[in-house]
């Protein structure tokens, strides 16, 4: 076959199997995290990857440092299976593990969570993901139920924390951010 044939041919194909893909309007929506920092979506949308991952270990730290506070004796840390860490932390029977979203549907990422489940599960343990946003990809929510995980999004997350410890971090978040005292502030360099 003729060498300018041959990348035709791959043009071809890529672009008939990216216009037979589906594209998910990207959500617009804010959370109360974002909120309480003053972060809207023009300034997420500058480097997503940054504030998804800062956001992400935010929540995380905000939802252990409450389960170590108000749930005593049956809290527990994160521990290492192996070089893994399936879960944030450890509440008696269940393993939990916080997530700001999940956007990622590459096979490893969605493999990682199947496999954990089953592990923690294997374990004697319930795994439970705490997704502070709605807007996760369903590839991967699909992929962490066949793993076995409890998944809880958006405000069924925020009621699981209030369930488990008593504490409302959704309303002391809308509190924090009605004070305006976290905004950030913006250094254009």
């Amino acid at each position: 076959m003729d060498f300018e044939q041959t990348l035709v041919d791959i043009i071809i194909k890529y672009s008939s199997s990216f216009s037979l893909k589906d594209y998910k309007i990207e959500s617009e929506e804010t959370d109360v995290l974002m909120e309480a920092f003053g972060i809207s979506q023009d300034i997420k949308k500058e480097n997503k990857q940054y504030w998804g991952r800062e956001l992400g270990m935010c929540w995380q730290l905000l939802v252990t440092h409450i389960f170590r506070n108000y749930c005593g004796d049956d809290f527990r840390p994160a521990k290492k299976y192996g070089a893994d860490e399936p879960a944030d932390f450890f509440l008696a029977k269940e393993a939990i593990d916080t997530k700001y979203r999940v956007g990622s549907g590459d096979s490893g990422t969605l493999k990682k969570f199947k496999s954990y489940g089953e592990m923690l599960l294997e374990e004697g343990l319930q795994p439970v993901f705490l997704f502070l946003r709605t807007d996760n990809l369903p590839a991967a929510i699909t992929a962490c139920k066949a793993g076995g995980w409890d998944i809880y999004t958006g405000d069924a997350s925020f009621q699981y924390i209030k369930d488990k410890t008593n504490f409302d971090l959704k309303q002391w978040l809308i509190n924090h951010r009605d004070t305006g005292k976290y905004l950030i502030q913006r250094k254009i360099v």
